[in-house]
């Protein structure tokens, strides 16, 4: 793949035919090849292809000359519908500095400091320290033609606002330690977030902000989606957003991210099965989402019909939830990859287990990409889930030689990568299934029963894994020729207790 295909990749299909029309006002000549190439591109033609395409022979030079403006214009393209996306707060902030500016240039020092005075207030109001610095910075540097300003104060404030932004500097060093040494060293959770805590002086307190806190609840979730941990991180999430939630000052001017917030409490509930608290954060969340007229409404809702839908369906209303992504509009929000793959996911499983097998299969023909492509989009354990639900929908539908097919594929795709990283519980599963597959009465052996405790044992269901409890319930109705969906259900509610 060439950097201009991965470029390419990043544009919606919306982005893309923007980008088309731009090229068309941009180009002066009718023989311009760059809407051809960037088409050609797009298709994933080989480079060779293109040249001849292009020029009917091999012309290395100017193909390269003509993919370097293309490069260029799509950077150009892609730095400007970010800027327009940014914080519309953090843009206006920057635009009143840098008008301040100019008139400090020309010596309108009335305008620069009135101009100046508002940036300030509007860089307070949104916690904006890197922009407050500057203008600090500004405001120090020409105090000296305001009468009205007490240099001390204003160093002062400088001072101040230094401290703040160290905090927010080092939380993001916080942020990006704990990362990396999730992934580098076989120390727990609990450990690295103490050591960093203490390296680079953070403590959890009213004085936290929505932002820090969003990025401290984005490490400690991405990690439990890891090891699954989600019983030991619930009441430290819990407690610290109440601490948070004191300071209502906070809300209004951090909506996103106390949004997002409420989002990564709410899931933490789901994960350890408390649905009726998940539902309570889920309308908290919704309400917030109306607010600043909908401003962020849009941008959450994939993630939010994501988890009431799961949250309903494992507490009994599996066809509403049927409904509810039945008329989901997929294409509108097709920019929120992650989560749109996540609810086609989703609906494939509610169809499942409500042994609705071909509108499953419908359903999951939808991922038509490669599983390297969704381990960029989504991660490799979501591929994992997909294609172990795959593999399900063949057996129901005694698709045998496709599921043959898919075995040896999942095998030789996976099985390493879950030997690497421990995952005890899939690839039992996985052992069964084919086990399955190969004589379907084996589910009525000695041998199954034995496999069936040894998977029960295992870390990940007696930490109640809702998805692995969800795979272990179809092992079990299988084996007692039970309705899927009800004992799902009576699993959930068995695996309250430590015996499961």
């Amino acid at each position: 793949m060439t950097v201009i295909t991965a470029i390419i990749e990043t544009l919606t299909a919306n982005e893309k035919k923007e980008f088309i029309q731009l090229l068309k006002r941009k180009n002066t000549r009718y023989d311009t090849k760059n809407i051809i190439l960037f088409k050609l591109l797009n298709s994933h033609t080989t480079p060779k292809d293109i040249q001849l395409k292009l020029y009917k022979k091999p012309s290395k030079g100017a193909y390269h000359a003509l993919c370097k403006r293309l490069h260029d214009n799509l950077i150009d393209f892609i730095a400007s519908k970010s800027f327009k996306n940014e914080s519309s707060e953090e843009m206006e902030v920057l635009k009143l500095l840098v008008a301040s500016r100019t008139f400090f240039e020309h010596k309108q020092y009335a305008i620069g400091f009135s101009t100046l005075a508002k940036a300030k207030r509007n860089a307070k109001k949104y916690d904006l320290y890197s922009i407050l610095n500057e203008i600090y910075y500004t405001q120090i540097l020409y105090a000296q033609q305001n009468t009205k300003a007490s240099l001390p104060n204003l160093i002062h404030e400088f001072k101040n606002n230094q401290e703040l932004l160290k905090q927010e500097e080092n939380f993001t060093l916080f942020y990006a330690s704990v990362t990396y040494e999730i992934e580098q060293l076989d120390i727990s959770l609990v450990d690295i977030l103490e050591s960093n805590f203490s390296k680079y002086s953070i403590s959890v307190s009213e004085n936290l902000s929505y932002k820090s806190f969003f990025f401290l609840l984005e490490v400690i979730t991405n990690t439990a989606n890891i090891n699954r941990d989600y019983k030991n991180i619930l009441p430290f999430i819990e407690n610290t957003y109440k601490l948070l939630k004191k300071e209502e000052r906070l809300i209004e001017r951090q909506l996103f991210y106390h949004i997002q917030i409420i989002y990564y409490v709410a899931n933490s509930h789901f994960r350890n099965r408390n649905f009726n608290t998940t539902l309570h954060y889920l309308s908290e969340m919704l309400q917030q989402m109306h607010l600043q007229q909908r401003k962020y409404y849009n941008r959450f809702l994939p993630q939010y019909t994501l988890l009431y839908c799961l949250t309903q369906n494992f507490i009994g209303n599996a066809l509403g939830s049927i409904q509810t992504l039945e008329c989901f509009n997929f294409k509108k929000y097709n920019s929120q990859i992650s989560y749109s793959l996540d609810l086609r996911l989703a609906l494939v499983l509610f169809y499942f287990q409500q042994s609705q097998f071909k509108k499953a299969l419908e359903v999951f023909n939808h991922f038509h990409h490669s599983d390297y492509w969704y381990t960029k989009k989504a991660s490799n354990l979501w591929v994992i889930q997909k294609n172990l639900i795959e593999l399900l929908i063949y057996i129901e539908l005694n698709f045998e030689d496709l599921l043959e097919s898919r075995l040896k594929s999942f095998s030789k795709k996976h099985i390493s990568y879950l030997n690497s990283k421990n995952e005890i519980e899939v690839i039992i599963f996985f052992k069964l299934i084919t086990s399955i597959s190969k004589n379907f009465t084996y589910i009525q052996t000695k041998e199954f029963n034995i496999k069936i405790k040894q998977l029960k044992d295992t870390s990940n269901l007696k930490n109640n894994d809702i998805f692995y409890i969800s795979f272990y319930a179809w092992l079990i109705s299988k084996q007692n020729q039970t309705n899927l969906y009800e004992n799902t259900l009576k699993t959930l509610q068995q695996s309250n207790t430590p015996s499961l």
